[in-house]
């Protein structure tokens, strides 16, 4: 049986878990919890020769890379077609989305999220306020392409269903919300497709992100009692 092997406050292992649900694929869950060495684990380098997650097993074979691992999965189960379709050209525009959110939705994202919060929680330093400012910057530029390319056409990110690159963008663009940026506030056109791939999504949607939200509730106690 196929294998997943994840860790929820990743982003790409929350896309992958909750296509999996979703499309009901059968597979086998196997968590790996990064904060306590989860990807140290003896032998876990025969899954990912970088000790990283999310990764696959497939028979005898391994995968690494949430979208070729995306890509293998469309191509080698029985799933509706609007997730990475058959045509090339539709099948273009979601990896159009795809080769493009590593160097922007996903880089400024997770970026900001481990200088505001994932660093001063974990090893106790300062929050460095210009590399928050720089990738906040970064978000709100990512923001607005959003809103005047990949959204202003369609209701979708590659068109008019939803599909792989909905799911890549939309758990990349929870990751800040931990520490109350929102990136679905500035523009109704991602605010309304948040609401359409949320709904599409759950139940699944909601309970991969059930550690986020955890967090984000920890997160701010923590703030209001250093404020006291």
């Amino acid at each position: 049986m196929l294998k997943l092997y994840y860790d929820l406050m990743s982003q790409p292992s929350r896309a992958l878990y909750i296509f999996l649900n979703k499309t009901k694929i059968p597979y086998e869950k196997c968590k790996i919890d990064i904060a306590k060495g989860g990807t140290l684990a003896e032998g876990y380098e025969r899954v990912h020769p970088f000790r990283q997650v999310p990764a696959i097993a497939d028979g005898d074979m391994t995968l690494i890379e949430s979208v070729a691992i995306f890509r293998y999965l469309c191509r080698t189960r029985a799933v509706a077609d609007h997730w990475y379709p058959a045509d090339a050209a539709a099948a273009a525009r979601v990896d159009a989305y795809a080769e493009w959110q590593h160097a922007n939705t996903r880089f400024n994202c997770a970026l900001y999220f481990r200088h505001k919060v994932l660093n001063p929680v974990m090893f106790g330093t300062a929050v460095k306020e210009s590399s928050v400012q720089h990738y906040t910057e970064g978000m709100e530029q990512v923001m607005d392409r959003l809103d005047s390319h990949w959204l202003a056409k369609s209701p979708y990110i590659a068109g008019d269903k939803i599909s792989v690159a909905d799911i890549l963008a939309i758990t990349e663009m929870y990751q800040p919300s931990i520490s109350g940026f929102d990136c679905f506030r500035k523009h109704a056109s991602i605010s309304d497709w948040h609401d359409r791939v949320r709904e599409e999504l759950n139940p699944d949607f909601d309970e991969a992100h059930a550690i986020l939200y955890r967090m984000k509730a920890k997160y701010e106690k923590m703030l209001a009692q250093q404020k006291e």
